[in-house]
């Protein structure tokens, strides 16, 4: 049980073997199966230390905005959700999750989702929520195992497939999809950036005075934003804060080499994520061939970045504006206090950025991404509630996905209890049995 615990915990092992298997079907030469599974692992490694930077920076600034704009409430975090439900459904979560990815293997082989969900992280999240919240309704031993992992299937091949279309218009193909439980916000802020916005006028064609030159490089301008933004919350924040987050270092100079350490983690997010894909796409074709024909693999939000490095900072700061638009809103309703987190915001709102600026340019990114940043606020205060009705006092997921499956299972558990449950499932099933045999009528009368 521990193995498969740790096994699934480790997604650049699980993107590893997926590239092994893919290069084999292909019947590479040895030396190529070697070079190209080592450089998926090693590169989806250095993406993961990238994003590792980025958070470990966002860390201190995130007390450093609480305090400086004196904001007080929850922040959502998932990972401090899953310290709680480890404690208390391992065991279950660990099976959710094992057999959550064959769920979405045979899905992906028999239906028209052809999606293969392979963010690690993301798929333990979702599988302890929904340990959790089945775990409450009254769900036990091998009947909370398979509904969940029949959920947690259904939903990785379901997530992607939502954002797909949006992805679609960034990529020019179907090579690689989204696999970040985001799908709420990614679609609906891209849909909202096509109405509101205008495709033709890019976030990467901003033009930049000769001057200001510099801006045109990318690490360069996200350094200097960064820059702006840390040392403005560090001087406002309160001195003891500051202190004990620089361990006595000189403000300025702390707040400096965090924001370059953050650019530093966004330009090695991009290097993994140009080596791995360099590698999975070619190798995962091994796979589609073989086990599910025409199978497209979701991987982790930074695999977009590289396509529109000006929206993901766009898309940040004007997530952070939402997020602060929603927490004031919030002040005036009987809703529990959301501090926007920063981790969430940027993550999400750079990918929603970059899914926006395809569909409504600029002004559309704008508009999309405040949204975006509001809905990372509202939707955790819905699900909050319920949270601590679960036994998580003060601690909520932070990403749209959670939120909305949360929300979905655990207030129609509360309400009709199983037999609530059982009839989503139910759904759920016939949509994709009905979906499973258009699939193959479909290839049927291709071969016809």
């Amino acid at each position: 049980m521990n193995f498969i615990y740790s096994f699934f915990n480790q997604p650049a092992i699980i993107i590893g073997l997926i590239a092994l298997i893919g290069l084999v079907a292909l019947k590479k030469p040895f030396s190529k199966v070697l070079t190209g599974t080592l450089k998926t692992v090693i590169g989806f490694l250095i993406l993961s230390e990238g994003g590792g930077i980025i958070a470990a920076a966002l860390d201190t600034l995130g007390p450093a905005f609480e305090s400086a704009f004196h904001i007080q409430g929850v922040i959502p975090a998932n990972e401090a959700v899953i310290g709680v439900a480890e404690n208390m459904l391992g065991r279950e979560m660990a099976l959710i999750m094992a057999f959550g990815f064959v769920f979405n293997i045979i899905i992906a082989r028999f239906t028209k989702l052809k999606y293969i969900f392979l963010s690690g992280h993301h798929v333990l999240f979702m599988s302890a929520l929904l340990a959790a919240v089945l775990g409450t309704i009254g769900f036990k031993g091998a009947e909370l195992v398979v509904v969940g992992s029949i959920f947690l299937g259904a939903v990785m091949a379901i997530s992607p497939a939502i954002v797909q279309p949006f992805y679609r218009k960034v990529t020019g193909n179907d090579d690689i999809a989204m696999g970040h439980f985001n799908a709420i916000t990614y679609s609906l802020s891209a849909l909202i950036s096509g109405v509101t916005g205008d495709k033709s006028k890019s976030t990467e064609d901003i033009k930049v005075p000769e001057q200001l030159s510099f801006f045109r490089d990318n690490t360069i301008s996200t350094a200097i934003v960064m820059i702006v933004i840390y040392v403005i919350t560090f001087l406002f924040a309160d001195a003891s804060v500051i202190l004990k987050l620089s361990g006595g270092d000189n403000i300025v100079m702390f707040a400096l080499m965090q924001a370059l350490k953050f650019t530093a983690g966004f330009v090695i997010v991009l290097q993994g994520v140009r080596m791995m894909l360099a590698e999975i796409v070619p190798a995962f074709k091994g796979i589609s061939d073989k086990l599910v024909p025409n199978a497209t693999p979701a991987l982790d939000v930074p695999v977009i970045f590289p396509f529109a490095p000006n929206a993901v900072l766009i898309g940040f700061l004007s997530s952070v504006v939402g997020g602060v638009i929603a927490f004031l809103i919030l002040a005036m309703t009987d809703l529990p206090m959301i501090i926007p987190g920063l981790i969430p915001l940027f993550f999400v709102g750079a990918g929603a950025g970059v899914l926006s600026n395809a569909t409504g340019g600029l002004r559309g990114t704008i508009i999309g991404c405040i949204f975006n940043g509001a809905a990372l606020i509202f939707l955790p205060a819905f699900l909050l509630p319920l949270m601590g009705e679960l036994g998580f006092a003060n601690s909520t997921f932070g990403d749209a996905d959670f939120a909305g499956v949360g929300i979905i299972i655990g207030y129609l558990g509360k309400f009709f209890d199983k037999a609530g449950i059982y009839g989503l499932l139910g759904v759920l099933v016939v949509y994709l049995v009905f979906s499973a045999i258009r699939s193959g009528s479909k290839k049927e009368k291709v071969e016809a």
